[in-house]
């Protein structure tokens, strides 16, 4: 029996930070050891913490005392649910004290030598790492995020289309509140109401998709070639993140061929063996309304990207809807893959998960 890897989650009683609690509770290769905050440092976590998920807080977290975010850590890895302001100095100042540090926080999204990971879709692109430790003169440390939880299930749609040449893409969005954290969005905005924009999620959606969606040559991600104009809005539902999706394809498929590549698609065979990789990574749903956020942002235990109503678009060629629920497979779900992914790489020094899946 191997034993569990020691981490810590920065940003610990947040609503994102209490996903990873909740995500980590059980899990096979990692055991969460220390907690950092800001107001709550000092304190006990189960004393702490706001719960805002269904139930209660892990017995195993509860009598953990919180630390400051400028203590001293001891665990290798840590995962991130920091503020951008906080993130910017914080999470590669742990890196180069030798520490992986698995973001969702935007501070590095995009820098050249920061992998910006999707694992089923770009696993390629954790080779970044050797770049970027030999920029930064970082040993054992490194720096990787994950998407913007809007920009998640439009990259999972479009992943398997490349095929037929993706050119120019119209999105809108529909975000659930709890994108904006807790508290959120005063009800007072939000019932009854739709809110037609969420600061900077646009520009993510259109920067963050062509580094995602790009190939990784000599040492660098070349960013995938497509013009993406994107509108965010925020709507009165808890969870899942609804995108409404018009694309221009080059090699104009039938739409038969379109569903063909998202229900064939696997990405690769040896991400889907991760502990948090659901069954297949999206699903085409034939229903003439869905996928709607209640009944399908749970698909995977949340980890997995549904898709429907493909029609033909008398603008572009195509157009779609795509969900993915945004704390899960947008937010903490995702650094927790990608912590799996950098395990079985070799990137987590001297650890060796309980059940080896060799990547090149």
């Amino acid at each position: 029996m191997h034993s569990k890897l020691d981490v810590a989650i920065l940003g610990a009683t947040g609503a994102v930070g209490q996903r990873f609690i909740q995500l980590l509770d059980g899990h096979p290769w990692f055991r969460v050891a220390e907690l950092v905050g800001k107001s709550s440092a000092g304190k006990k976590y189960g004393e702490a913490v706001n719960w805002v998920l269904d139930g209660n807080p892990p017995s195993s977290v509860t009598d953990i005392v919180v630390k400051p975010l400028d203590a001293k850590l001891d665990s290798l890895l840590v995962f991130s649910a920091l503020p951008k302001e906080a993130a910017v100095d914080r999470e590669p100042q742990l890196a180069s004290e030798g520490h992986v540090v698995c973001t969702n926080a935007s501070a590095h999204r995009m820098a050249a030598d920061v992998p910006l990971l999707l694992p089923e879709i770009n696993a390629d692109h954790v080779s970044l790492i050797d770049i970027q430790r030999a920029n930064r003169g970082w040993d054992t440390g490194a720096l990787v995020a994950n998407s913007n939880c809007t920009v998640m299930p439009l990259v999972m749609a479009l992943a398997p289309l490349r095929q037929f040449g993706i050119e120019r893409v119209i999105v809108v969005s529909e975000q659930a509140i709890s994108g904006a954290g807790y508290p959120g969005v005063a009800s007072l905005d939000i019932i009854a109401n739709v809110i037609p924009y969420v600061p900077s999620d646009e520009d993510k959606m259109e920067t963050e998709s062509i580094k995602m969606l790009g190939a990784y040559s000599d040492a660098r991600v070349l960013p995938y070639e497509m013009l993406v104009s994107a509108t965010c809005t925020r709507v009165p539902v808890i969870d899942g993140h609804l995108v409404n999706v018009s694309i221009d394809l080059a090699s104009k498929p039938a739409i038969d061929d379109v569903i063909a590549a998202w229900e064939g698609y696997t990405g690769d065979e040896r991400v889907a063996m991760l502990p948090s990789a659901p069954e297949r990574p999206l699903q085409y749903l034939p229903q003439v309304d869905r996928p709607q956020p209640r009944r399908d942002r749970n698909a995977g235990g949340g980890m997995m990207t549904s898709i429907g109503r493909l029609r033909e678009c008398t603008v572009l060629g195509y157009k779609f809807a795509a969900l993915s629920h945004n704390t899960i497979r947008g937010a903490a779900g995702s650094s927790v893959l990608n912590a799996e992914l950098l395990a079985v790489s070799g990137y987590l020094h001297n650890f060796q998960p309980e059940v080896a899946v060799a990547l090149p």
